[in-house]
């Protein structure tokens, strides 16, 4: 189960992850794995954000708000990662897709 192997380092809880086929696509292309992003998302590592909103984050992590992650993973290619204020759903999608 996901939850199970993101909870050692996790540092919020992810909910239900979901993520756009065109993302799976994207990332299989590049040979990386969805749980590797995720891993580092749940661990609060927001990837290639500006300082604001990694100072953003670390802020929603005690004001419940949402948490938001982005990672080059080629070079023309980004995933973000949008965990919900609730903490009830992680998706994966292409920053096209928002």
């Amino acid at each position: 189960m996901l939850s199970h192997v993101v909870s050692e380092s996790a540092i919020f809880s992810l909910g239900r992850t979901v993520a756009t086929p065109h993302a799976l696509q994207m990332l299989a292309q590049q040979g990386i794995t969805p749980l590797s992003l995720l891993k580092r998302h749940v661990s609060g590592d927001w990837g290639d954000v500006p300082p604001d909103d990694a100072q953003a984050n670390h802020d929603a992590l005690k004001s419940g708000f949402r948490l938001f992650s982005s990672y080059h993973i080629g070079p023309d290619a980004r995933i973000w990662i949008i965990t919900e204020a609730d903490r009830s759903v992680t998706t994966l999608l292409l920053p096209s897709e928002y």
